[in-house]
C-alpha cells in the first residue's frame, strides 16, 4: 500500500523548496520532470522479473524549467526532452543498465539559440549521454502542465510526444508488495511513481513509436540543479 501521508508531507516540503532557488556563480535551475518507461516501475518483483529483459528499453524524460539561469543564461519557462533507446531494460543503474544507448533531444522551439544551447547542456549533464549517443536534435513545441497538489501531469512535445500522468493510488496495486521499484533516470529532489493514463511517442530517428495507456510506468517529479557543485552533492532522489 502506498505511504500516503509520508509521501504527502515530503511532497509538500519539495514543492514549497521551489520557491527559495539559491544563487550559484554558473547558476542553477529549478522545476519539475516527468518520465515514463515501457516497463513497470511502480510495481512488485514478480511483475519486474517478467518483464526484465524483454522490455523497459524505452523513455522519455521531459524537465520544465520553472526558474533559473545556467551561465548566464535565464532558461525560465522553458523545457526539454529526450526520449531514449536503450539495447537492455532500464533497471536499478538505470542508463547505465545498457551497453548501447540511442537518444533524440528535443529543445523548446521557443528558446533562443543560446538558450537552446544551454538547455542541450542540461539534459546532457542530466543525462550523462555523450554526443556520439545523440542521434538527432529537435525544436518544437513544449508544454507541460503539472500540478503539484493533485500530482497529475501532462505534457505535450509537438509531435513526438504525449504522456498523461498522475500520482499511483492504493487502488493502483495488485500484489501488495508494489513500490518505486527502478528509481528515476535522473537526480530529484523528491518523486511519486506513477500511471501513465496515456503515453504515445514517436521517434522516427531511432525507429521506435511506443504507447503505454494504463500502465505504471511514470515518474513526477521536482528538480533543482547547481551548475558548479559536484556531481555527488547535487540533489538526489530521495527514498520514501
Amino acid at each position: 500500500m502506498l505511504r500516503t501521508t509520508l509521501w504527502s508531507t515530503l511532497w509538500s516540503t519539495v514543492a514549497a523548496s521551489l520557491l527559495v532557488v539559491p544563487a550559484s556563480a554558473a547558476g542553477s535551475l529549478s522545476g519539475k520532470y516527468v518520465e515514463a518507461r515501457t516497463c513497470q516501475v511502480y510495481t512488485g518483483p514478480c511483475f519486474a522479473n517478467g518483464e526484465v529483459g524483454s522490455t523497459g528499453k524505452d523513455a522519455i524524460m521531459t524537465w520544465q524549467i520553472n526558474s533559473g539561469a545556467l551561465k548566464g543564461v535565464d532558461l525560465s519557462g522553458l523545457g526539454v526532452a529526450v526520449v531514449v533507446k536503450a539495447s537492455h531494460t532500464l533497471g536499478f543503474k538505470g542508463l547505465k543498465d545498457a551497453q548501447t544507448t540511442e537518444a533524440l533531444l528535443i529543445i523548446d522551439e521557443a528558446a533562443s539559440h543560446e538558450q537552446a544551447a544551454a538547455l542541450k547542456s542540461f539534459a546532457m549533464l542530466q543525462t550523462s549521454l555523450r554526443e556520439d549517443q545523440i542521434v538527432s536534435t529537435q525544436r518544437t513545441s513544449f508544454d507541460m502542465q503539472f500540478d503539484l497538489v493533485e500530482l497529475t501531469a501532462t505534457v505535450d512535445v509537438g509531435e513526438f510526444a504525449h504522456v498523461q500522468a498522475r500520482k499511483a493510488r492504493p487502488g493502483d496495486c495488485i500484489c501488495s508488495n508494489e513500490s518505486a521499484y527502478y528509481p528515476p533516470l535522473t537526480g530529484l529532489q523528491g518523486f511519486v511513481p506513477g500511471v501513465t493514463m496515456e503515453g504515445d511517442v514517436k521517434a522516427r530517428c531511432l525507429g521506435r513509436r511506443w504507447s503505454i495507456p494504463d500502465s505504471r510506468t511514470a515518474y513526477l517529479g521536482t528538480f533543482h540543479y547547481v551548475a558548479d557543485q559536484p556531481a555527488s552533492q547535487q540533489a538526489s532522489v530521495v527514498k520514501r
